[in-house]
C-alpha cells in the first residue's frame, strides 16, 4: 500500500483566516478544527459517542504516555489507538517533545534523544527520533508528531539555538526512519521551534518546510509567555508555514487566544486546559470564565450557559453541577468538560461560518480583537 499523506484543502480565505478541509485515511476534518486531549487513550470521563456530540472530529493522544502504559505492543495487540479510544475518527498522537520540557527536572537531554523517569512507577525510558518514529506506526495514528527539543520560555538565546539546531537534526532523522518505515498512509507533521526569535522560528520553519513533512505545527508557545505575547507571536509565526500545508499551533485552549490564531492562519489546535478546568468546576460562559465552587451558585436554578446547546446545559440546573463538584462526583466532572468542549467547538463552527461568510472580523470585534494587517 502506498503512502498517502494528510491532504489540506483551503476552501475560503478571510485575510489570513483559512477556513478548509483536511483529509486523512479517507476522514475529512473541518478546519479550523480543535483537538480534545486524550493523553492515555481516553479524554477523561467522556463516551466517545459525547466527544462525536460535543462536534469533535478528531482526538489528540500522546504517543511517549502510552509508550510508558500500557506499551505501544499492547496497544498495537488491541487493534490500534483508535481502538483502544473507542474513536472512529482520525487520532492525532504527539511525540513527548512537551513532556521533555515538562521533566527537565528528571531529564536528561543528548544528541541522540531524551531519557527520562517514567512518572508511573519511575523505570527509565528512552526517547529518540526513530523510536518515536517506531512508536507511532505500531500505535497506527493518523498523524505522527516528529521528537522536537521545546526550550521553556523565557530562555537565553544559547538555548534556543541549540533547541532549533537540534529540532531540525532530530526531524531529518525521523524524517528519514519514516519514509523508510511507513506502509500504511500514516501522515507526520514536523515542529518548528524558536520560542520568541523572529529570526530563529524563521529558520527553523525554512530548514523543516525542505523535508516536506504533510503539515506543520509551531511548538513551544503557550508555555507561560502570556496571552498577549502569544497572540503576537502566532500572527508574526503563521506566514513561516506553507501555505499548502495544514498548520497547527500547539497548546492554545482559550477562547481568544484560539480566535486569534485563526484570524493568523492556523487551523488546528490542542490544549487540556478545557477538559482539565471542567473537571475542576471551572468552565466556559460568555467571553469568560466561572467557577461552579463559588457560593453563588449553591441551588442556583437555570441552565449554566442559556446560549449553549450541549446536553449539560439543556438538563441540569446550574445548582445541581455545583453540588456534584464540591462533592468531587464524577458525573459533575463529566457534565462540565462536555460543555467546555462544547463551547469551544462551537467557537470553531462560528469561526468557520464568519471566514467563510467574510465576516471574521465582527466575531474577532465580539471578543475584543482585531484582524492582523
Amino acid at each position: 500500500m502506498s503512502r498517502v499523506p494528510a491532504v489540506f484543502e483551503r476552501a475560503h480565505q478571510c485575510g489570513r483566516a483559512r477556513a478548509g478541509q483536511v483529509y486523512l485515511r479517507g476522514h475529512e476534518v473541518p478546519t479550523p478544527a480543535f483537538m480534545p486531549v486524550g493523553t492515555y487513550g481516553s479524554v477523561k470521563g467522556m463516551h466517545p459517542d459525547d466527544l462525536a456530540s460535543a462536534g469533535a472530529r478528531i482526538l489528540l493522544a500522546n504517543a511517549c504516555h502510552l509508550h510508558d502504559r500500557p506499551g505501544e505492543d499492547v496497544v498495537a495487540g488491541l487493534g490500534g489507538v483508535q481502538r483502544l479510544m473507542g474513536w472512529k475518527g482520525p487520532v492525532l498522537t504527539d511525540s513527548g517533545g512537551f513532556q521533555v520540557f515538562s521533566m527537565l527536572h528528571v531529564a536528561k537531554l543528548d544528541e541522540d534523544g531524551v531519557s527520562f523517569r517514567s512518572p508511573i512507577d519511575g523505570r527509565t525510558l528512552r526517547l529518540t527520533p526513530e523510536s518515536v518514529v517506531d512508536v507511532q506506526l505500531a500505535l497506527n495514528s493518523d498523524v505522527a508528531m516528529v521528537l522536537d527539543h521545546c526550550p521553556p520560555l523565557p530562555a537565553e538565546a544559547r538555548l534556543l539555538n541549540q533547541s532549533v539546531a537540534r529540532t531540525t537534526r532530530w526531524a531529518r532523522r525521523a524524517r528519514e526512519r519514516h519514509r523508510a518505515a511507513c506502509v500504511h498512509g500514516q501522515a507526520q507533521f514536523g515542529i518548528v521551534q524558536g520560542g520568541l526569535d523572529d529570526a530563529l522560528r524563521a529558520r527553523s520553519a525554512a530548514e523543516l518546510t525542505e523535508l516536506q513533512f504533510d503539515g506543520y505545527a509551531m511548538g513551544g508557545l503557550s508555555v507561560g509567555e502570556g496571552s498577549e505575547a502569544l497572540q503576537a507571536a502566532a500572527t508574526r509565526y503563521a506566514p513561516l508555514l506553507p501555505p499548502h500545508k495544514v498548520r497547527y499551533l500547539m497548546g492554545v485552549g482559550r477562547p481568544q487566544d484560539l480566535l486569534a490564531a485563526i484570524a493568523a492562519g492556523f487551523d488546528l489546535f490542542d490544549c487540556v486546559l478545557p477538559t482539565r478546568n471542567g473537571r475542576h468546576g471551572t468552565v466556559f460562559r460568555g467571553h469568560g470564565v466561572v467557577h461552579l465552587r463559588n457560593a453563588r451558585f449553591r441551588g442556583a436554578l437555570g441552565p449554566l450557559d442559556e446560549q449553549c446547546d450541549c446536553r449539560t446545559c439543556a438538563e441540569w440546573d446550574v445548582g445541581t453541577l455545583a453540588h456534584l463538584i464540591r462533592a468531587s462526583e464524577p458525573l459533575g466532572r463529566s457534565l462540565c468538560t462536555l460543555h467546555n468542549l462544547r463551547f469551544l467547538h462551537r467557537l470553531m463552527q462560528r469561526a468557520r461560518d464568519a471566514i467563510l461568510a467574510d465576516a471574521l472580523p465582527t466575531l474577532l470585534h465580539e471578543w475584543g480583537l482585531s484582524a492582523p494587517d
